[in-house]
């Protein structure tokens, strides 16, 4: 299960950005989260499952590290 840190967060469009602890950057939407998207912060420790998409990595199934 990959972890990693919000890099981003664009609350108003309702999706943002997770650099994991290798480097990769991972998009998320607020669907994809768990519990309450605006419970997060840009800074916070996530863990996710990856998921891919026609546009690159994304991550599924945020929640708090």
């Amino acid at each position: 299960m990959p972890k990693g840190t919000i890099k981003r967060l664009v609350r108003d469009r309702g999706f943002g950005f997770i650099r994991d602890d290798g480097g990769q950057e991972w998009f998320f939407h607020r669907s994809g989260v768990q519990g309450n998207f605006d419970q997060f912060a840009e800074g916070q420790r996530v863990e996710f499952d990856e998921e891919s998409s026609p546009k690159g990595p994304r991550a599924g199934n945020v929640r708090p590290e």
